[in-house]
């Protein structure tokens, strides 16, 4: 069995870390005003079992009802209830190549095995994605969208096409749905009436500033949901995540401010890294694949940065060794990563 291997977090030091698709921006200050509010009586006591106030203001927020939401520890937590769910052990989940790599340690996990369908060489969502699926009989289908780690985003009439043609749940893992440009009206939602095998799973981690809170919740079919409530542990959401979640969702203005300083960035990044000859397929993301020119340059770029105080991530894997995934920072820190670039290309 092979552990996940997360990307490498120090604590404390002067790092700049463009390594873990974090949010570059804090919390809106609704959540820490909600901290501060916490009452101390609260916390003897078991919080809500099913997360009802945080559920019904996720549920207005989407404009579904109260009972198409289940509130998870991280999305994480809801990916492996969805395995436990609809995956019995000894079946196999579909998955695209590359992906997210817990997938696979989830379903190891679960005594489940893993079915890929390559990527296209330009990242795309492979057009027979369910057709290969429903030839091995695979009950659970799960594609990031935006996809990770190329930041490509599939259309909703793709993915509409999938659900349709799919004969098991399709999980579509929306992590890094919030940086999506809002000019491409992008939305799966609609999915979820019109198919009654999509589930839809979102995060705090990423748009919302608090990966280090650990909430998610997924978005579904009633059935689909009432299904998952069913393996879900009990109290699976402490008081305090609770709250500061609610408060986060209800901070939108502050939340669209920070993921359009997220998109600008993105797009000045990926501008100046292509004028240095390293080039990164469009991205809807908060993190932009880099091309490295140059056998094994990427590797050896990846560690002249650390060596420097700043972590991306390189991936000794197939299609990706030749390339670092750097997640969107602050102007300041793009800025340093720069220049650690320049001096290294003017080395090398």
């Amino acid at each position: 069995m092979h552990a996940y291997a997360p990307g490498e977090q120090p604590q404390g030091g002067d790092i700049i870390k463009l390594n873990t698709n974090e949010n570059p921006y804090p919390p809106a200050p609704e959540v820490l005003t909600a901290l501060g509010n916490v009452d101390p009586q609260s916390l003897r006591r078991y919080p809500s079992p099913m997360a009802d106030e945080f559920r019904q203001v996720a549920a207005n927020l989407h404009g579904v009802n109260l009972e198409n939401i289940i509130a998870t520890n991280g999305g994480d937590e809801l990916l492996r209830l969805a395995l436990t769910c609809f995956v019995e052990p000894g079946e196999a989940i579909g998955v695209t190549r590359p992906s997210y790599s817990l997938y696979p340690v989830l379903a190891d996990i679960h005594g489940a095995s893993v079915f890929e369908v390559p990527r296209g060489d330009d990242w795309a969502l492979p057009s027979d994605f369910a057709a290969q699926l429903n030839a091995q009989q695979v009950p659970l289908g799960l594609v990031v969208n935006p996809h990770a780690p190329s930041g490509r985003l599939a259309s909703a009439d793709e993915l509409a096409g999938i659900a349709e043609e799919l004969n098991g749940v399709l999980l579509i893992d929306e992590a890094y749905v919030d940086f999506v440009d809002p000019g491409l009206k992008h939305t799966v939602l609609p999915l979820i009436a019109q198919f009654d095998n999509v589930l839809i799973l979102r995060t705090l981690s990423k748009g919302y500033s608090l990966a280090g809170l650990r909430f998610g919740y997924g978005i579904g079919n009633v059935d689909l949901i009432a299904g998952l409530h069913k393996v879900r542990d009990s109290y699976n959401q402490d008081v305090i995540s609770q709250a500061l979640a609610v408060a986060s969702l209800g901070a939108q203005e502050y939340a669209h401010q920070s993921w359009q300083q997220v998109r600008d960035e993105r797009q000045r990044l990926s501008a100046e890294l292509a004028k240095r000859g390293m080039n990164a397929p469009q991205s809807q993301a908060n993190f932009l694949l880099v091309d490295i020119p140059g056998a094994g340059k990427a590797e050896q770029l990846y560690q002249t940065l650390k060596q420097q105080g700043i972590l991306v991530r390189w991936f000794d894997q197939p299609r990706l060794r030749d390339k670092l995934r750097i997640t969107v920072g602050t102007e300041s820190e793009s800025d340093a990563l720069l220049r650690v670039i320049d001096d290294y290309l003017q080395t090398r």
